[in-house]
């Protein structure tokens, strides 16, 4: 693996490879700032003109707008609650709460920090474990997908205080319930459509989260009276020690996991940031200090966002299976390129391959030098009153909603979960359970479905596939685990008063 490592760093280190990768970077954080683009629709674009490019040099300009687009998505997510990413949502819940209180630059940094980390623990991941990963991705079937989907379905525990959480489960189902909107995944029949030919695809993500954290948030802020611009010292900003040491087990946690799930094709980089989340949330000594601040929030669901990034290049470069949708982009231009993703790649065009790879080490150590020392810069946008900020972030919503489809549908779908949004914030009602059921809702279904086709109607098939059962029983203990503990701690301190 030296060997082939020090030949991809030959290949990536070229000034032309480093020019276009430095420009693949910065053009995927400026497309992530972009509410409503994002990777996929940014690799898609740019896709063309890469025609005249070298194979290497054009797939080191892509990769670095995918994994580039990551870090723009969460600028926006800390700064004014908009999420340019699906999976930079999760930020949004605590990096939005830390920029109110003048902590946006320490919020940045630690998400700049955690993806760079992240970065290189998935790619040293990635180059030692691909193969071996990618036969035991093959191997996932539909039995496997459900328990993950389910896997992922109990963090919706996570997200509320026990106070609170039967709203949270209210939100979960409420979610799972608008992810049914659409074609049955049974029938292939319209499903809650009323006629509208924009609603046989089901409710757009993207637009939806817009409306609920961008407008819902504009409209909670002006109906509460505009709040004064942040005043916060410049030394303020910046990241300390000690929000560093509380970092390090959330970056940690979060990388595995972000890696494990994007391994898994379809799973994806949102689905690992809320597990992520959820798992941070459980194991945190500042559980209370979740939802209104917490940095952890911030680097466990970049963390896992980033290092599952890299990880859908597992199932995409040793299989030649789209690890999710902007790596299915990716391989249309492997394709392009008369490069055909497989097994036998590493074998054939090992100078690519590890050309590829090395380039995402250098396109993250530029992220990392590109964004660091801009975050407090960044945070200083937040100085503007909001008198001005607000009829911008409203402009930003519309026209960046409008451009992902280029109808009027889009629109109006941000506006209703606009109002949706609001109207959550005012009852205090959790977002995070319900974007998760729309996220995991329709994949839920379809695993669902596929897995009672494997069996005759009979789901018991679980009980036959070790993998499935074993993902089944870690839900089961992470869900039933806190509630066993309290009872053994209560049952003992009984025991320990009765002998006294």
């Amino acid at each position: 693996m030296l060997d082939n490592l020090i030949m991809g760093f030959g290949a990536a280190l070229t000034p032309v490879n480093l020019l276009w990768c430095f420009v693949g970077v910065l053009a995927g954080t400026v497309i992530g700032l972009l509410p409503g683009l994002g990777s996929t629709t940014g690799v898609a674009v740019l896709l063309p003109l890469t025609l005249s490019f070298e194979p290497l040099t054009a797939l080191i300009m892509l990769a670095g707008i995918y994994y580039g687009a990551q870090y723009g998505g969460t600028i926006t997510s800390v700064l004014i609650s908009t999420p340019g990413e699906a999976a930079s949502v999760v930020t949004a819940i605590d990096g939005y709460q830390m920029a109110r209180r003048g902590r946006a630059g320490a919020a940045l940094s630690i998400a700049a920090i955690g993806s760079f980390v992240a970065a290189i623990v998935s790619l040293v991941l990635l180059m030692a474990m691909a193969p071996p990963f990618a036969r035991l991705a093959l191997g996932f079937g539909p039995p496997e997908n459900l328990a993950v989907m389910v896997l992922g379905l109990t963090t919706i525990v996570s997200f509320s205080s026990a106070g609170a959480r039967l709203r949270g489960l209210a939100m979960a189902v409420l979610g799972i319930l608008l992810a049914t909107v659409g074609v049955d995944a049974a029938t292939g029949l319209p499903r809650y459509t009323f006629g509208d030919v924009d609603l046989l695809s089901g409710l757009p993500f993207v637009q939806v989260m817009i409306g609920l954290f961008a407008v819902g948030e504009v409209l909670f802020q002006i109906r509460q009276g505009a709040a004064e611009p942040i005043r916060a010292r410049f030394k303020d900003l910046m990241i300390t020690r000690a929000e560093l040491s509380r970092s390090k087990g959330a970056i940690a946690r979060g990388s595995v996991i972000g890696y494990l799930l994007g391994c898994l094709p379809g799973a994806g980089s949102t689905l690992a940031s809320f597990l992520a989340y959820g798992v941070e949330k459980r194991v945190s000594r500042h559980k209370d200090e979740f939802g209104h601040g917490a940095i952890e929030g911030v680097a466990a669901p970049e963390s896992a966002n980033n290092a599952a990034a890299n990880a859908n290049f597992v199932p995409t470069l040793a299989l030649g299976i789209p690890g999710g949708a902007t790596t299915a982009v990716l391989l249309g231009a492997f394709m392009m390129y008369g490069i055909q993703p497989g097994p036998l790649l590493f074998d054939e065009q090992p100078e690519l391959v590890w050309g590829l790879l090395a380039s995402f080490f250098i396109g993250n150590v530029l992220l990392l030098v590109l964004n660091l020392p801009l975050a407090p810069m960044f945070a200083q946008l937040l100085r503007i009153p909001y008198g001005y900020m607000y009829p911008l972030i409203l402009v930003t919503s519309f026209v960046g909603a409008y451009s992902i489809d280029n109808n009027m549908f889009s629109v109006w779908v941000v506006f209703v979960f606009g109002l949706v949004g609001y109207f959550m914030k005012k009852f205090d009602l959790p977002m995070a359970p319900l974007v998760l059921g729309l996220v995991v809702g329709a994949l839920f279904e379809k695993a669902l479905v596929q897995t009672s086709a494997m069996g005759g109607g009979d789901l018991t098939i679980i009980l036959t596939r070790p993998v499935a059962l074993a993902v089944f029983l870690l839900a089961a203990l992470l869900l039933a685990g806190p509630s066993l503990l309290r009872l053994v701690s209560r049952n003992v301190r009984h025991e320990e008063k009765e002998g006294v």
